[in-house]
């Protein structure tokens, strides 16, 4: 069950039979190599690579498996390691802490080959969802876990994706028992701010990357005063995450360590906005500069598609550098026109909420690319939508 589970964390699950019948536990992960992995029926390559990559996270250790051997490295050689800062850097790091409910209780009633079982059932599955979401395990404290968002490597939603896998270790922990049935659960406090990072303290094994700053200090501070099964957010993860999630403001509380009263807010589930631009930007926006030419280029496409050309225009550019922001400016300058506009500016799997409603079937996008289609839904003089 703990590897099987520990799989389906990973979108895997269909290798759980092939783990459990080489009686691969949680101990062999870490040892495991391409070759094995082969041998036991993960055909793909990616695959292969995804459970190496998980596996060395889940245990702690910085080095993961590359899979591109040459003719002069056999595949039981020691593992490459994969660049990853050494020096310690001043970052803004959001940090999740996550705490087994009732550890202690279960420790005193419990045979402790038993709750030694059920601690790796629970960091499993803790690990699962946060490798899913990107997140770094920094530490493994029996009934707790603590994970970083933005180290080694950074994205433009840490937050996001820090709230999203709370929300996820909840609903994953839920499903988890005891011996004798009582389901698991955890609390979970989450803070984001500027730490220095990397510095290595400690010697082999036990050798590991020091945060310092006051955001750890309040995120575990956060997961102490969150009830049983609910998360709890800094307000400057709030303030990040926009309306992408509901949440309830916590009347301020003094915390041990902080010299005033410390707002958080509780995660209740998704947001109800449509378009992840809006949730990001619900206090507005400043002006565009600098790029007339970009959105002069759609102005022209859709006098083209008004005409009767259709037309299709795909946006490159690395995350952060302002697509959605430019179709914001469009749909801005089309406000006049006797059309109604909808542009979504969503790009994750699973939430298409309005090409659901628009189209028959969702776009397929990469990464770096967006692809515009707008719908447009003239007066009732013209019975069918224009797509460009």
């Amino acid at each position: 069950m703990i590897i099987t589970l520990w799989l389906e964390n990973l979108g895997l699950g269909q290798y759980g039979p092939a783990f459990e019948a080489n009686a691969i536990d949680v101990e062999m992960l870490p040892k495991l190599t391409a070759e094995d992995l082969k041998e036991i029926g993960v055909a793909a390559l990616a695959h292969r690579k995804k459970i190496l990559e998980a596996a060395a996270i889940l245990a702690g250790a910085s080095d993961v498996e590359n899979e591109c051997f040459d003719a002069h490295r056999s595949a039981r050689d020691p593992p490459r390691a994969l660049a990853r800062p050494r020096a310690a850097e001043r970052r803004q790091l959001t940090v999740i802490f996550i705490d087994l409910v009732g550890s202690t209780g279960l420790a005193t009633q419990l045979d402790p080959e038993e709750m030694s079982r059920l601690l790796r059932q629970f960091q499993n599955a803790v690990a699962g969802d946060v490798v899913r979401f990107n997140g770094y395990i920094a530490k493994l404290m029996g009934d707790g876990v603590l994970a970083y968002f933005g180290w080694p490597q950074a994205h433009e939603d840490e937050a996001e994706r820090a709230v999203r896998a709370g929300l996820s270790v909840i609903e994953t922990v839920k499903a988890l028992t005891t011996p004798d049935g009582r389901p698991l659960s955890v609390r979970i406090g989450i803070a984001t701010g500027l730490v220095v990072v990397g510095d290595l303290t400690g010697n082999g094994p036990l050798q590991e990357s020091e945060v310092v700053g006051e955001t750890p200090n309040l995120a575990a501070r956060l997961q102490a005063l969150a009830e049983p099964g609910t998360v709890l957010i800094s307000e400057l993860t709030y303030r990040l995450i926009g309306r992408l999630f509901e949440v309830k403001r916590i009347r301020p509380q003094k915390l041990h360590g902080f010299n005033t009263p410390t707002i958080s807010y509780q995660v209740l589930g998704e947001g109800r906005v449509e378009s992840r631009f809006d949730a990001l930007h619900a206090g507005g926006t400043a002006p565009l500069v600098g790029r007339d030419l970009d959105v002069a280029l759609l102005l022209d496409r859709w006098e083209l598609a008004r005409s009767g050309e259709g037309q299709v225009v795909e946006l490159f550019g690395e995350a952060g550098i302002g697509k959605s922001r430019i179709l914001q400016e469009l749909r801005e300058r089309l406000k006049e026109e006797p059309i109604t506009i909808s542009v979504d500016l969503t790009r994750r799997k699973g939430s298409w909420p309005f090409w659901r409603r628009c189209l028959p079937s969702p776009v397929t996008r990469n990464r770096r690319s967006r692809l515009l289609r707008l719908c447009c839904r003239f007066p009732p003089v013209t019975a069918t939508p224009t797509l460009i």
